[in-house]
């Protein structure tokens, strides 16, 4: 096997052997909102569980030379964010936030999705995503870079509500094979959910 010290390869080398190893990675679909009622919404795979009591969830939103993102700095004035699911229904549109626009312009006009009014936070939720979570703010940990600029803004979100299509929750279940959702691979590259096999966890 390659031997590699991460400190002696550049960030963007050590960026590649993550996203290219650590797959396949879930997408959140994060819609924010600024105090002066712009709305935001970007897709993030660094995203992940954090805990089920309360349930919580990571979102990690890289800076770019050190600025903070939108979606961070939104989440941390506001205290509240809405994670969505992104499945095969909704990647592409999904993919359209990700372009770099100017600031106070809202993504949402690349789109085709619509708004919903969230139960319990006040930024927006997204209509057509079959999955999502509205969020409250537990606790942001500004990471890596140095300390006058860190690298990313790791944002842990409480869910208080969850919203899960009807068809998706059967028996107290999830079926992850209608749900249909999709992953993020290296570079532009993405996967669907794929074969499904079970293994049953030893006693």
């Amino acid at each position: 096997m390659i031997a590699i010290d991460p400190e002696k390869i550049s960030t963007k080398e050590n960026y590649k052997f993550l996203i290219g190893s650590i797959i396949p990675r879930p997408i959140a679909l994060v819609t924010t909102q600024s105090h002066d009622g712009i709305l935001n919404i970007g897709p993030f795979s660094y995203f992940n569980i954090v805990a089920a009591d309360p349930p919580m969830v990571s979102v990690s939103v890289q800076r770019k030379s050190g600025i903070c993102k939108d979606t961070a700095r939104n989440a941390m004035e506001t205290k509240e964010f809405v994670i969505h699911i992104i499945d095969e229904d909704i990647v592409s549109d999904a993919n359209e936030t990700a372009a770099e626009l100017p600031a106070g312009e809202s993504e949402l006009t690349r789109t085709h999705f619509s708004l919903a009014e969230s139960d319990v936070v006040k930024v927006p939720s997204l209509k057509e995503p079959k999955i999502r979570f509205e969020c409250v703010l537990e606790q942001a940990v500004p990471l890596g870079g140095h300390e006058e600029a860190p690298a990313c803004d790791l944002l842990i979100g409480k869910i208080v509500r969850y919203h899960i299509a009807d068809d998706l929750y059967q028996d107290g279940k999830i079926h992850a094979e209608k749900l249909k959702p999709v992953s993020r691979l290296a570079g532009n590259f993405y996967s669907k959910l794929g074969e499904i096999f079970e293994i049953a966890r030893p006693e």
